[in-house]
């Protein structure tokens, strides 16, 4: 039976992408090199959320996304205030019409990371 997916997100640079993750909160679980000083491969973690960053891919654009990343969470609002003056935040947190209080940043690649947290609604 399925437990759990991780992620894998391809990106231009693994290590960029493993020091802004941990600026973030995340811990590193694994890495691997890529023989010339460098990373190829990095798995992150952050409570219950694992991610796999893969070296090869590219950041997204205006015009295009690449990757979104959804984080199940139980604090949006604290969250929001510890990264709003240090991330580019596509929207601060607010209500959604199905239950969920979100918070959507961009990471350093353009992508997409969504903060959810559940509404309990009276």
């Amino acid at each position: 039976m399925l437990r759990a997916a991780t992620p894998m997100i391809h990106v231009p640079d693994v290590r960029a992408a493993v020091t802004w993750y941990e600026a973030l909160g995340f811990r590193v679980v694994e890495t691997y090199d890529d023989g010339a000083d460098g990373l190829s491969f990095a798995i992150l973690a952050a409570g219950a959320t694992h991610v796999m960053f893969n070296q090869g891919g590219r950041a997204s654009s205006e015009r295009r996304r690449e990757v979104d990343l959804y984080v199940d969470t139980e604090a949006v609002d604290e969250l929001y205030q510890r990264l709003k003056d240090r991330v580019d935040v596509v929207q601060a947190p607010h209500d959604t019409h199905y239950g969920m209080r979100e918070l959507i940043i961009r990471d350093l690649n353009r992508f997409w990371i969504t903060f959810g947290q559940h509404v309990v609604r009276p």
